[in-house]
């Protein structure tokens, strides 16, 4: 019995998933579609899979058996991931756009924080197959040599290597050299840089991690990246007054993403409670502004976003168990992979005080980890003034240089990236890419 499994990413808008789909797929992909042996839902969000199996195909096969994977978008519409059987080789390809979904799957780009430049910064003019990937916390020449010997088709850098705009693309600037190279080599470069922060198990989650288990909370929170919108409150004289407004609004631009209820009082007026997007917001106050009862009881108020549970920058942790300021260092080292890291002693404290709290920010994580109550900072860098202030409230701190707080992700992220992906994609962690500072 010949079996495979693979996994259905989807999004969450409008799907609607059905087992005949899986059945009718049988005339539509050949008659040596296999038939449907096995589906379950794996965990939610939108993360279904399904195992297909022939038993009339042999192990060893000598005639070659074309299958396709299903991946469903937002609107249901099929696509397809070839792959072949021979004998006892497989081979699935996967285009650039199939592994950018699976990137946005795994951390949305929405998460990125508004300064950032992140997602696909370099997109090859032929679009290939993805056969070999390399990740890397920096895209350095030293990087690009490595990505252009293993024959890489997509880098994935950690930090954006193009993040301001450029006016020309010369010889003379060593981040336009590697845009040049990228774009001559057909090397595609995306950047998740602050989404892996941000996402819940994400980078921040793994960084705290390493102290100990403990209650994390998140220091400063995601919200939803859906449209802004704002509430209108008014009142109208009457029902006839009501009905004329109302349908003028109808005539308004996106009057059908419009939401509103209507409240009757004692003495016969109507009060109107309507959410509109930020975009409509103006055509709609001119509506109701032409109505004189109704602009004299209009309120404007601006809708608060949702907030994204266990999404966010930085993390704060009240450890399960407590340890000593020197544990907490030891453990440190060994999740980073360090020898070395700095330390600043809080004020009264010594490496035998007790450590009941952490709050940590990859990279630079001053401006997350100011003000923060805990016994222990972790980040990449501070300014030699934020160590001073956190040591003078008796917070210790650990440094451990900018990309050193970060870099240990790439193999949890590896892992995970694998998962989604078939055999016949090699992920490398980069071997040149390391923080440009050390101890010495």
């Amino acid at each position: 019995m010949f079996r495979r499994l693979f996994q259905l990413n989807c999004r969450l808008s409008h799907l609607i998933f059905s087992y005949n789909i899986f059945k009718s797929s049988t005339y539509f992909l050949g008659k040596n579609f296999p038939t449907l042996h096995n589906f379950s839902c794996l965990h939610s969000p939108l993360h279904l899979s399904y195992t297909f199996c022939n038993p009339s195909l042999p192990f060893c096969c000598s005639h070659q058996y074309l299958y396709s994977s299903l991946v469903f978008s937002s609107h249901t519409s099929l696509k397809l991931y070839s792959w072949t059987t021979q004998s006892n080789q497989s081979a699935v390809t996967m285009d650039l756009k199939g592994v950018l979904e699976i990137l946005e799957l795994l951390a949305p780009l929405s998460l990125a924080e508004s300064w950032d430049n992140v997602g696909l910064l370099v997109e090859p003019s032929k679009s290939g197959p993805i056969k070999t990937i390399l990740l890397t916390n920096d895209l350095t020449p030293a990087v690009m040599d490595e990505a252009e010997v293993i024959k890489c088709d997509l880098i994935i850098s950690y930090h954006p290597p193009l993040f301001r705009p450029f006016k020309r693309l010369v010889q003379k600037d060593w981040k336009q050299q590697l845009a040049v190279r990228a774009v001559e080599g057909g090397i595609a470069v995306f950047s998740p840089h602050t989404s892996w922060d941000s996402v819940r198990g994400g980078l921040n989650d793994w960084l705290v991690g390493g102290v100990g288990s403990g209650q994390v909370l998140v220091l400063s929170q995601a919200l939803s990246s859906a449209p802004q919108r704002h509430r209108l409150d008014f009142t109208a004289k009457n029902q006839d007054e009501l009905n004329n407004i109302l349908m003028l609004l109808r005539e308004t631009e996106n009057s059908e993403t419009f939401q509103y209820s209507i409240l009757r009082n004692e003495e016969g007026g109507q009060r109107v409670i309507l959410t509109c997007p930020s975009s409509a917001l103006t055509p709609v106050v001119q509506t109701v502004l032409g109505n004189a009862t109704a602009s004299q009881s209009l309120s404007i108020t601006q809708v608060q976003q949702p907030p994204l549970l266990g999404c966010g920058q930085g993390r704060h942790s009240v450890l399960h168990e407590p340890v000593s300021l020197a544990m907490a260092v030891q453990r440190m080292k060994m999740h980073l992979g360090l020898r070395h890291l700095r330390l600043a002693l809080g004020d009264q404290k010594t490496l035998d005080s007790v450590v009941k709290s952490v709050a940590v920010c990859a990279g630079s994580g001053a401006s997350v980890l100011q003000g923060v109550n805990a016994d222990l900072y972790i980040t990449g860098e501070m300014s030699h003034h934020e160590v001073l202030d956190a040591v003078a409230r008796g917070t210790s701190v650990i440094l451990c240089d900018h990309s050193n707080s970060e870099r240990g992700f790439l193999t949890v992220f590896k892992e995970r990236l694998a998962a989604h992906l078939p055999d016949s994609v090699t992920i490398a962690i980069s071997k040149r890419d390391r923080d440009p500072l050390e101890v010495v």
